[in-house]
């Protein structure tokens, strides 16, 4: 598949595999600030499509902190790319030789908003089969309408993912 091409996939479990090996080697490099460490986003779901990119969510207990951290961070493959559109947030890229995006690595504070954010739409739709089924159904279509047009891809589920947002905090919350 091309580098620049945006597709969506099947479930694949090997996911799984490779957030812990991943989730290990961050969490070495991370360990003097880590507090926990999450798989989210698509490919942590159970039968979810998904672009197979593997999102981390590290919690902190010094945001700040982690700017030391970003020179081991890049020697193991990952570029740092600051708050990349969310405050209060580290964001980092690891890439395949041709572009590819391998993982996704997301930084927080521990326990801030965005972090409750993040698992409570993740847990959200591993226990609500019809929303999952409903965003994968979204996001395959999405992929095949705009393959090679990511902001319009992300654009055509902001909409979906707001609405499962709202529902999956009011769940976390409730529960």
């Amino acid at each position: 598949m091309a580098q620049n091409k945006l597709y969506v996939v099947p479930y694949d479990p090997k996911w799984e595999v490779n957030y812990k090996r991943e989730a290990a080697h961050v969490a070495r490099i991370l360990e003097p600030l880590l507090t926990a460490i999450h798989h989210i986003g698509s490919t942590s779901i159970e039968g979810m499509a998904a672009k197979p990119t593997i999102d981390i969510l590290a919690e902190v207990h010094d945001l700040s902190g982690v700017d030391a951290f970003t020179g081991k961070l890049s020697q193991a493959g990952y570029e740092a790319l600051g708050e990349y559109g969310i405050r209060r947030r580290r964001y980092f890229e690891k890439k395949d030789s041709s572009g590819g995006h391998l993982v996704h690595l997301h930084v927080f504070e521990a326990e801030s908003e965005d972090v409750v954010r993040h698992l409570a739409f993740r847990d959200y739709l591993r226990m609500h089969d019809d929303d999952a089924a409903c965003y994968s159904q979204i996001k395959i279509k999405l992929a095949e309408q705009f393959s090679d047009d990511r902001e319009s891809y992300q654009v055509g589920k902001n909409e979906l993912c707001r609405h499962i947002e709202q529902r999956a905090l009011q769940w976390w919350y409730d529960a």
